[in-house]
């Protein structure tokens, strides 16, 4: 069995916010999680995971711009209405397989008119990482095949750039724009769990931070993903937002103005975890 990994999981704006704060949080604590051999990044969590990927530095450094005024394209908020949300709950109450959900949410990402152009939101994703190239460490970055519905890892191996990638995983349908890269087109990694944590099967010690808790009779969630790798003979720390971090957070994961007191929040939080955390990763 292959030894550590840290999960990085779905959540919006607020959700890059709370992780980095966590993150940020457990280093300046002693532990550092961007040790890790695997980091599984999904949405809100493959902009972290891209971060933590080069290094500690990098998310402390995300962590202070979660509480700057937001510049340039992060101007743009993006917002699921009530319609969309219709959609979603139709497209997941009709299905009955996280693929058949994503190809169904896929079709409502082509046939939408999003809040950015993708040229325009591809150079603000790119704006957020600290290279334009992918990082020596073992990084996977989720899409959704929008066709297919079927979740597809990005890595270093492959021909697919890193902004391409992380800009695919945090394609919200409806929302931002559907990405093309390799040949195909590809929506939001956590239309297919907002976690992904299976990916990290095979790993003896893993950490899993997840912005969004739930999961559905679809959409499996990560404490049951955890679990599965538990019954594996792994051992699994999951962490979740707390109440203080839900009400930081807020209703709209999308909103940039509650960033930054999503961001505090996670850093607050961390405390609760840093000894958990600390006797998984340090076995």
């Amino acid at each position: 069995m292959a030894d550590t990994a840290l999960v990085l999981g779905a959540g919006g704006v607020t959700g890059t916010a709370w992780e980095s704060g966590i993150l940020h949080g457990l280093a300046k604590a002693g532990v550092d999680l961007s040790t890790a051999d695997l980091i599984v990044g999904t949405s809100a969590g493959a902009i972290v995971g891209a971060q933590l990927a080069f290094g500690p530095a990098g998310v402390d450094d995300l962590y202070e711009r979660q509480l700057a005024a937001p510049e340039n394209g992060e101007a743009v908020s993006g917002r699921l209405g009530p319609v969309t949300v219709l959609r979603y709950a139709r497209a997941l109450l009709s299905s009955r397989t996280p693929d058949e959900y994503g190809r169904k949410l896929g079709a409502l990402a082509r046939d939408s008119r999003p809040a950015a152009a993708a040229a325009e939101r591809r150079e603000m994703i790119a704006s957020l990482l600290p290279s334009s190239e992918w990082p020596e460490r073992n990084l996977l970055v989720t899409a959704v095949d929008a066709a297919t519905g079927a979740l597809h890892t990005f890595d270093r191996t492959g021909t697919v750039a890193l902004a391409d990638a992380v800009t695919a995983s945090c394609a919200i349908p409806v929302v931002w724009p559907v990405v093309s890269a390799g040949g195909r087109n590809w929506i939001d990694g956590g239309v297919h769990s907002p976690a992904n944590a299976q990916l990290a099967s095979g790993y003896g010690r893993v950490v899993v931070i997840a912005p969004t808790a739930s999961g559905s009779r679809v959409i499996v969630s990560p404490r049951a993903q955890a679990a599965g790798l538990e019954a594996a003979g792994a051992r699994v720390e999951v962490i979740t937002p707390d109440a203080a971090s839900r009400k930081a957070v807020g209703r709209n994961s999308l909103d940039l103005a509650r960033r930054a007191a999503a961001a505090r929040a996670g850093l607050a939080q961390s405390a609760a975890h840093t000894e958990a955390v600390a006797a998984v990763w340090n076995g």
